[in-house]
């Protein structure tokens, strides 16, 4: 670890200390799931690597780690859909993050134009043929191809 992380040394310190000391997978990366600070609606899930993990702590601004394009990405950079964090949390064990944030713009997190990347529900009980996914949003906050023009789909196959 560098910069403002501690070393893990014990259980007690990573659960019962003030010390940050981050557990990142063997891939580097740390799960994070972000939440509107207001509503506590789940908008989205992502990672971060060391590095994104401390430009959010330094700019109180979400960065995240993009495995489809590994690299780190500003979140609203190009849509200007910025996560301004209202309050980061680490989890008992430290290998899990929880952004709470306002999001500048018309409060939209994800790039398909929903307001939150959890825009479907999947339907539990009986599983007999092919699962059909419920809409929750409807309606689009904005238009993907408006905001992102060409840019390639972060989505892959």
């Amino acid at each position: 670890m560098s910069g403002p992380f501690s070393e893990r040394i014990s259980v007690e310190q990573v659960e019962e200390s003030n010390e940050l000391a981050p557990k990142f997978d063997v891939n580097g990366l740390i799960p994070v799931v972000t939440t509107d600070h207001e509503t506590g609606e789940l908008l989205m899930h992502g990672y971060m690597n060391e590095a994104a993990f401390l430009k959010s702590i330094e700019t109180a601004e979400a960065h995240y780690y993009s495995r489809s394009r590994e690299t780190i990405w500003h979140k609203g950079a190009t849509s200007g859909l910025v996560q301004n964090i209202v309050e980061m949390r680490i989890d008992d064990d430290q290998d899990a993050v929880w952004l709470r944030v306002k999001v500048a713009g018309n409060g939209a997190s994800c790039h398909v134009g929903y307001r939150s990347c959890f825009y479907r529900s999947v339907p539990t009980g009986d599983v007999d043929d092919k699962l059909t996914l419920q809409f929750e949003e409807h309606d689009k906050v904005f238009d993907p191809l408006e905001v992102y023009g060409d840019a390639p789909n972060p989505t892959k196959l």
